[in-house]
């Protein structure tokens, strides 16, 4: 595979995200994402269409290509396995380890991404409860819930956090809910759409709607 700069895997990895939603991406959107100018943007996506990366038109948005689908699932899959490695082995927390892992998410060995892969057990899901894509680009898909929308006094398992700010993730901690944490919603306020939850071992707690929704779940096996 050809080594591309750093500047343009982080614009694929950009688009791949947000062209997730509906399928085309503009000018605007991604120079909002990747904090630049319009101008810079429309510059890359020549580069990238050059390099047969991206779908792109004038005034029309663009996509990736299946070459740069191709290419954000590997850098991806480096982001996520570096993540898991920075969180299980060398113990930083949550909040700590996207920020590494986008310096990190640049070596472009695929020999030592396999051999991390293995050496970890090739996990399925980042610390955030992503899924790792494998070494064929394959990513797994789960049922998971919001829980504003997680049925009363039913058990699950948290397994996806969607907003992975310091602030958001700070807040999870202190509140002690992780991946992997079960709970279960005792109440629905329709105030303020606040959920009571009840985490084992721990007393019952409020918490907001803006939390609530972005934290997923999935039913207690």
């Amino acid at each position: 595979m050809l080594n591309y700069s750093t500047s343009e895997e982080n614009y694929i990895k950009a688009i791949f995200h947000l062209q997730q939603a509906d399928g085309t991406v503009t000018t605007n959107e991604l120079a909002a994402e990747l904090n630049t100018k319009p101008a810079s943007v429309t510059d890359m996506m020549k580069k990238l269409k050059t390099k047969k990366l991206v779908h792109y038109e004038a005034y029309h948005g663009f996509r990736l290509s299946n070459e740069g689908r191709k290419l954000a699932l590997i850098i991806i899959r480096r982001h996520r396995l570096w993540e898991f490695f920075l969180a299980e082995k060398l113990k930083f927390s949550w909040e700590e380890v996207h920020a590494v892992a986008e310096d990190l998410e640049h070596v472009s060995s695929k020999k030592l991404i396999d051999k991390l892969d293995e050496f970890l057990g090739f996990p399925r899901f980042d610390p955030h409860g992503d899924p790792i894509p494998d070494a064929n680009g394959k990513i797994e898909t789960s049922k998971q819930v919001c829980l504003q929308d997680l049925p009363l006094n039913t058990l699950a398992v948290v397994s996806h956090v969607s907003d992975q700010s310091n602030e958001m993730l700070e807040l999870l901690g202190h509140k002690k809910i992780r991946i992997g944490t079960k709970l279960e919603v005792r109440k629905k306020f329709n105030f303020d759409h606040s959920l009571e939850i009840k985490i084992r071992q721990q007393q019952a707690m409020n918490i907001s709607e803006q939390l609530s929704k972005n934290i997923f779940a999935k039913y207690d096996e």
